[in-house]
C-alpha cells in the first residue's frame, strides 16, 4: 500500500518521536551526573563550584594570589576572594560574624581564639623571620644585636600581631632591647616602611623579604635564635559553601598547593 503525502508525514513524525525518547533519557542521566560534581559543574576534584571568601594573614598576600589563580583555573566556575590583614584583625572579623568561608592565620594562638567558629585546623606552611634592610644594607646590619643601636630606625609589628609576638620572642631570648620607632598592624606594613626608606631595618618573614628582593635586603637570623611561624587553615562553621571551603583547605596541603607555597619560600608544615 502506498501512503498519501499526509500519511507519510504522520508516519515520519511518529518514528522521530520514538527515536527521541531514549536520547532524551540519556541526556537526563548525563545532566544528573554533571550536577553531581563532574568537571563540567566547576570542579576537577568533585567539589561544587562556589564563590569563596578567604580571610588570610597579610604575609600570605603574594603567594595566595598565585595559589588562587591556579585553583580557579583548575575549577571553572569557582571564584576566590581574599581579604588580607593581620591575624588579630581577621580573628576579630570572625568573632563579629563577618561572612567568610576560610580562615588562615600566621600562628596557632590566633586560630585558637576562634576555635568554636572553625572546623579542625590544618598547618599548611611554616616560616621564619629575617631582618629586612634597605637595598644594599646601607647601615651594615649584621645580626639581631645591631637592632639595639639607638641611631638605627627600627620598625616592628605590634605585640598583638603574630610577627610582633615572634619578634619579641627572639629578641627577649637574646636579651636584646630594641626601641622601635613604630609598631605596625601587620608584617606587610613593616616591610613597606623599610621599602620606602622610612625605617632602616625591621623584622619580617623570610617570604616577605623575598617578595620585595629588588627593594630590600634580607639578613638571615640563625635557626637557634629564630622562631618558627606556623600557618593553620580552617573552614568557618558559618560558611554557606562548606563543601567547597573544605576542598580549598585540603588543596592547600596537596602537592599542587604545597609546591606554590614552597616556591614562594614557605617551609613544609
Amino acid at each position: 500500500m502506498t501512503l498519501a503525502p499526509a500519511g507519510r508525514r504522520t508516519a515520519a513524525a511518529v518514528l522521530t518521536a520514538a527515536l527521541l525518547v531514549p536520547l532524551a533519557a540519556c541526556g537526563s542521566d548525563d545532566t544528573k551526573k554533571d550536577t553531581g560534581g563532574s568537571p563540567a559543574s566547576g570542579s576537577a576534584s568533585g567539589a561544587p563550584a562556589a564563590n569563596l571568601t578567604v580571610l588570610a594573614a597579610a604575609s600570605l598576600t603574594d603567594v595566595f594570589k598565585k595559589a588562587g589563580a591556579a585553583y580557579e583555573k583548575s575549577r571553572p566556575g569557582t571564584k576566590l576572594t581574599f581579604s588580607f590583614a593581620g591575624s588579630q584583625e581577621l580573628v576579630a572579623q570572625v568573632s563579629q560574624g563577618s561572612p567568610a568561608d576560610v580562615l588562615v592565620t600566621a600562628d596557632t594562638k590566633s586560630m585558637d581564639k576562634v576555635r568554636a567558629d572553625t572546623g579542625t585546623p590544618a598547618i599548611i606552611a611554616k616560616n621564619r623571620l629575617v631582618i629586612a634592610t634597605g637595598e644594599g644594607n646601607p647601615h651594615k646590619v649584621d645580626d639581631l644585636k645591631d637592632l639595639a643601636d639607638t641611631k638605627l630606625k627600627v620598625v616592628l609589628a605590634a605585640p598583638e600581631v603574630p610577627a610582633g609576638k615572634y619578634s619579641k620572642q627572639i629578641l627577649d631570648k637574646q636579651k636584646i632591647a630594641v626601641k622601635p620607632v613604630s609598631q605596625e598592624p601587620n608584617v606587610r606594613a613593616v616591610l613597606s616602611k623599610v621599602e620606602l626608606g622610612e625605617a632602616d631595618a625591621g623584622l619580617v618573614y623570610r617570604t616577605d623579604a623575598e617578595s620585595a628582593k629588588d627593594k630590600v635586603d634580607a639578613v638571615e637570623i640563625p635557626d637557634d635564635q629564630n622562631a618558627v611561624a606556623q600557618y593553620p587553615a580552617a573552614t568557618l562553621k558559618e560558611s554557606k559553601n562548606a563543601e567547597a571551603a573544605t576542598a580549598f583547605v585540603a588543596w592547600l596541603s596537596s602537592p599542587e598547593g604545597q609546591k606554590i607555597l614552597q616556591d614562594a619560600g614557605f617551609q613544609k608544615p
